[in-house]
């Protein structure tokens, strides 16, 4: 199954809330457009952006004299792409990088870290796992497992360990192993706990500090099926930590893909990947566009 294909299948649920609207064989009438807007809204893109798409896709129909529904099947998937910024750069590939993942419990964030590590192996891209997750005793175990599986040392502390030293040791390991790509997974934080955000300021602060020259990204990796709980998620971790970008994962267990479109445009955070499965092939690079026609249903 090539990644087109893996993208449509993943996002099929999403994709049933919206694309109905097309193959219903209507004109473009007020109803297709009353239709068409709260079917964003199921789709969990937020009131705001259906209603702005909405608009825009109506002067478009008026200037282009659009008549039919299933014209408008592309138009939308375009515009839709259009809310997603581009990214300055891509931490996994612009190299060398150190990435941080941050994100609540439960969002994916160590099952993430180690397809990434496994996808550079096998790139031929000397990758370094760090372990900063010194709360829960099966993360440590769950990336050394992940480790092993994708040929990748992981550099951990014991149980109970001060999360930024581990930073700090991640980031010597890595300078003198050569590493290129450096993957650092912390602990889950509910973000409305300001003492956890704090820490992870400090673990932030002095990864940077020790990283010098090196390029630190901050990334949030967040649960698509929390739909608009997973908004307010993004909205604390950026005001904490001022992200630099954003992994959606389990986009293949929800019907609430359009929380992708509504984060990027409230907060304007590149995605740099997003999770349609559960195997390593199934994280994949974000494409903003692909990824909006696989929402909507056109083929393209």
């Amino acid at each position: 199954m090539g990644l087109r294909d893996r993208l449509r299948k993943g996002l099929s649920r999403s994709r049933e809330a919206i694309s109905e609207i097309f193959y219903m064989g209507g004109e473009v009438d007020e109803d297709f457009w009353e239709g068409l807007e709260d079917r964003l809204v199921m789709g969990d893109m937020g009131g705001e952006v259906a209603m702005q798409v909405t608009d825009d896709l109506r002067e478009q129909a008026a200037r282009e004299n659009l008549k039919r529904a299933k014209d408008l099947q592309e138009a939308l998937a375009r515009r839709l792409a259009a809310e997603f910024p581009a990214a300055e750069r891509d931490p996994f590939r612009d190299l060398p990088s150190c990435v941080l993942f941050v994100g609540i419990n439960g969002a994916g964030k160590t099952t993430t870290v180690g397809k990434l590590a496994g996808a550079a192996k096998d790139a031929g891209v000397n990758c370094l796992i760090g372990g900063a997750d010194t709360f829960r005793a099966a993360a440590i175990e769950q990336l050394q497992v992940w480790g092993e599986r994708a040929g990748v040392r992981v550099v951990t502390r014991e149980r109970g360990g001060d999360p930024a030293s581990v930073c700090y040791d991640v980031l010597d390991a890595a300078e003198r192993e050569g590493a290129r790509l450096t993957l650092i997974d912390t602990a889950g934080r509910l973000h409305t706990s300001p003492e956890l955000m704090r820490e992870l300021q400090k673990v932030v602060r002095v990864t940077r500090k020790r990283a010098g020259d090196l390029p630190v990204s901050v990334v949030l990796v967040i649960d698509a099926t929390t739909g608009q709980n997973g908004l307010a998620q993004a909205k604390e971790f950026n005001d904490a930590l001022d992200l630099d970008g954003m992994i959606v994962t389990k986009l293949d267990g929800t019907a609430k893909g359009g929380i992708a479109v509504h984060i990027a445009h409230d907060l304007r955070l590149p995605i740099y990947r997003i999770g349609v499965g559960e195997s390593i092939e199934d994280l994949q690079e974000f494409d903003a566009l692909e990824f909006a026609r696989a929402l909507v249903g056109e083929e393209g």
